[in-house]
């Protein structure tokens, strides 16, 4: 059948007005059963011919067809994404804008690789940060000597001053029962009197200061108003590398 069918069929000789032509299109009918083939296109309720669901195929789709605009927000899933290989995740490390690539994720607690566009794991990083001998101890257990991890170590612990029955005692810490003397040099000391008025017996006022310093031992002198026959305790502490 075909897809118009005429209001009019015209014989051989037979002449041609302008009332036969207004039939002939007025009275003409539309077939849509054979405009459409109801698998890709299909006619709707209301008589319109229309793209049938599913009907358009990868074939029918120019290329660089479909835009952004015509995804709906959160249409396209982590299922439709290309396969990501294994301890890799998607990123750009090119320098410039570029298309997502894959970035590798490395598991070394040595960090060995000193990648400059791979990630570490949690765990390695840990791992590292423990481990790295600029960075022991890594917790706070009481020690009385500590190296920072730019190789500056703070020593630090409390002393007694030395009897003396003149106003005047010196006292020295040996550094070496605080863990090691300094491998190079001490740059700064000090010490306090704790409690210097009770510390040194009844109400007279004690103070201490730096007398010399070396990598090895510190030595504080120790002032007070009278003879230094009572022992007083100090804070002491030391930076050196």
């Amino acid at each position: 059948m075909p897809v118009l069918t005429k209001g009019l069929t015209f014989a051989n000789g037979e002449q041609l007005t302008a009332e036969k032509l207004n039939v002939l299109v007025d009275e003409a009918s539309f077939n849509s059963s054979t405009a459409v083939d109801n698998s890709t296109t299909r006619v709707s309720a209301s008589g319109a011919i229309t793209v049938k669901p599913q009907g358009i195929t990868s074939t029918e789709l120019a290329a660089d067809a479909v835009t952004s605009t015509k995804i709906a927000t959160s249409a396209v899933t982590k299922a439709k994404i290309e396969n990501v290989a294994n301890m890799k995740v998607l990123g750009n490390t090119s320098g410039s804008a570029t298309a997502p690539q894959e970035v590798s994720i490395l598991d070394e607690d040595d960090m060995s690789s000193n990648s400059s566009t791979a990630l570490a794991t949690q765990q390695s990083i840990k791992a590292y940060v423990d481990s790295a001998p600029n960075f022991t101890p890594s917790t706070y257990a009481g020690e009385e000597s500590v190296t920072l991890p730019n190789g500056l170590i703070m020593k630090f612990g409390t002393g007694t001053t030395v009897n003396e029955s003149s106003g005047q005692g010196t006292s020295t810490i040996d550094l070496s029962v605080h863990s090691s003397d300094f491998p190079n040099e001490c740059l700064n000391a000090s010490a306090t009197l704790i409690n210097p008025d009770g510390g040194l017996g009844g109400n007279r006022d004690g103070w201490m200061q730096v007398r010399s310093v070396s990598t090895s031992e510190l030595k504080f002198v120790t002032q007070g108003s009278a003879s230094l026959t009572t022992p007083s305790t100090y804070f002491w502490q030391a930076i050196g590398y």
